[in-house]
């Protein structure tokens, strides 16, 4: 320290911010170094610029991004008028709505999710009655899923204006039966409300189903095959028959786990007890 002038390390230590941040105020003219020396290019601040960054570091507090600190200075003002100030408020508090529909959700999912984890991996529920956007294709193999819900369902859903209710729920089935290529496959994702039909999204009411016959399954979709075939033998078993088109409902997929072995579906049969 030398009388009046500080290195930038003493008023970064002072300040307690990064020297990085300090070059980068420089940069970008919100607070430039009272000398700098042509020789050594060291940069000396101030004390008087102390109180200049405690007001940068306070506005930035209250939401003010650095453009409209540095705009504040340059017009002399230093402090936000009572307007500039109001809107800050009307801002705070949307996110602060926000954040409450986003704390509900994270709620809402990890209820969810705990109620998945206390299941055995074969369970009975009721399947409530829902309003789905559908849309059904022929694809290769399991693994065109995920291209097709992304780069054709789902851009045609957010075209249509269809909103979906949280937590979510989709399914698909495979119409004729399970195969490995060439799948007959509808699937479906619940909306709040029917829409007008599309050339690939059609609307339906699917009915409530009182029984299903429920499996979880992890792992990538190839071992799906072989819980269908375990979980009719378990149906056959307890005395149940098939009443519905099995539903293969998506949690855990490739949009959220690229370890394939977290992967959950959750294989849903419509039943009736013999």
């Amino acid at each position: 320290m030398d009388n009046n002038r500080l290195k930038i390390g003493e008023f970064s230590r002072l300040c307690r911010v990064t020297v990085r941040t300090l070059r980068h105020y420089e940069q970008i003219g919100l607070l430039i170094p009272e000398i700098v020396d042509r020789w050594t290019g060291y940069r000396y601040y101030t004390f008087g610029q102390l109180q200049k960054m405690q007001s940068i570091l306070t506005l930035k507090q209250l939401g003010y991004p650095l453009e409209e600190i540095r705009d504040l200075w340059d017009d002399n003002s230093h402090v936000p008028s009572p307007d500039s100030l109001e809107e800050k408020i009307r801002i705070c508090e949307s996110e602060l709505e926000q954040l409450k529909v986003r704390h509900r959700m994270l709620k809402a999912m990890i209820a969810s999710r705990k109620k998945i984890n206390k299941m055995e991996k074969i369970y009975i529920e009721s399947l409530p009655a829902i309003t789905v956007a559908s849309h059904r294709t022929i694809i290769p193999t399991y693994d065109d899923l995920g291209r097709l819900c992304y780069e054709v369902i789902g851009p045609e859903m957010a075209r249509l204006g269809c909103e979906c209710p949280e937590p979510g729920y989709c399914y698909s089935i495979e119409h004729g039966g399970y195969k490995p290529q060439d799948i007959d496959i509808e699937y479906c994702e619940k909306v709040t409300s029917k829409g007008t039909d599309s050339d690939i999204i059609k609307f339906k009411d699917i009915p409530e189903v009182p029984t299903a016959v429920c499996m979880k399954v992890f792992g990538s979709y190839d071992k799906l095959y072989q819980n269908f075939v375990d979980l009719f033998a378990w149906i056959e078993k307890e005395g149940y028959k098939v009443v519905g088109e099995p539903r293969s409902n998506y949690i855990d997929g490739i949009w959220n786990q690229e370890d394939s072995d977290l992967w959950l579906t959750i294989i849903q049969v419509p039943v009736e007890k013999i």
